[in-house]
């Protein structure tokens, strides 16, 4: 069976309950650390260092309908609603192509390929942004609390950060593929 053929047999459920359950399992099973303080120090120095750095830079803000108008439904979902695409099956899951990642919302460069790395989560996985591009608060849905990973300049929802990342930084920003761009260099 491959990916889409799960994917659809998974949309056609006619129970959404159990739907939902499976998808919820997914997300915490990919992203399964529970967030409530920095266990590493280095982490928690790299992390205050990025806030800082999060520059005077023009936001962009939009009425509900415009982002609406702008994103696709899947990007609008990820993007503004905070929601979260499937495991292993997305596009930037496994690619190697060098490049800068952007915002799917606002073009802001957020990741550059340079730091993506193999996790086996099924989301892309990177261990540093791009300075000053990305900002984190504090998410505690799904019962447990998590570092969201938000654009500097749009607030568009990209993912999670979690501290079990390699070196240098210890930390692995899980992020969803639709909510990025990959401009090749």
């Amino acid at each position: 069976m491959n990916e889409n053929t799960v994917l659809k047999v998974m949309l056609k459920i006619r129970y959404p309950f159990y739907f939902c359950l499976i998808l919820a399992s997914a997300v915490v099973a990919g992203c399964q650390q529970e967030q409530t303080g920095y266990a590493n120090a280095a982490a928690k120095e790299y992390d205050r260092s990025h806030q800082q750095t999060v520059s005077a830079m023009e936001k962009v803000t939009k009425t509900d309908d415009e982002w609406r108008g702008l994103l696709t439904a899947s990007e609008y979902r990820i993007l503004r609603r905070a929601g979260t695409e499937l495991p292993y099956i997305n596009e930037y899951y496994k690619t190697r192509v060098k490049g800068i990642y952007q915002c799917a919302a606002c073009d802001l460069p957020v990741f550059d390929s340079e730091t993506k790395y193999d996790s086996g989560s099924g989301w892309p996985a990177f261990y540093a942004p791009i300075e000053g591009h990305i900002i984190t608060t504090l998410d505690t849905s799904f019962f447990m609390e998590r570092t969201e990973v938000l654009c500097a300049r749009c607030d568009s929802h990209l993912g999670h950060v979690f501290e079990d990342g390699p070196d240098p930084t210890g930390l692995r920003y899980c992020i969803n593929s639709v909510a990025m761009n990959l401009e090749e260099h």
